[in-house]
């Protein structure tokens, strides 16, 4: 009798500018998503970041670990010492799960996002039209805005 075959689970690479800072990522992402909130912006200089979620124990650091910010109460942002890069984002709200720059990734386009989240501290002068869901805060914490 045959075995049966089955999909083997995707592995994520990615890394900083630099390349000292390298991660690999086994498994499905919980989800992906653009965040607009104010400290993301800040974080990523740019006017929305975009995360992939996974649960922790999927992704392991293969170079240098990156270094770590306290940027608010229960919040831990990575990124590389030597150049910068931002990495990741955890936070106690969110136990067991590490949000990483989807554009950090060595294939990024790998991900698609799926919504916007924090869109209630979006750029006013921001317009996309990619049609995915928005929620004021997250998908945990409502519906999707009209």
């Amino acid at each position: 009798m045959l075995a049966a075959m089955t999909e083997a689970e995707p592995t994520y690479t990615g890394g900083c500018l630099c390349g000292a800072v390298r991660f690999a990522a086994a498994g499905r992402p919980l989800w992906a998503a653009h965040c607009h909130c104010r400290s993301c912006r800040r974080s990523a200089g740019a006017p929305f970041a975009t995360f992939v979620g996974f649960a922790r124990e999927q992704v392991t650091f293969t170079h240098a670990a990156p270094a770590t910010y306290a940027s608010s109460p229960g919040v831990s942002r990575s990124f590389c010492a030597t150049c910068g890069t931002p990495i990741a984002y955890e936070a106690a709200r969110f136990p067991g799960e590490i949000h990483l720059y989807v554009c950090t990734l060595d294939d990024p386009a790998a991900v698609s996002p799926a919504a916007h989240v924090h869109v209630g501290e979006q750029l006013s002068w921001l317009r996309l039209a990619d049609g995915l869901p928005r929620y004021h805060t997250t998908s945990r914490e409502g519906e999707p805005l009209p």
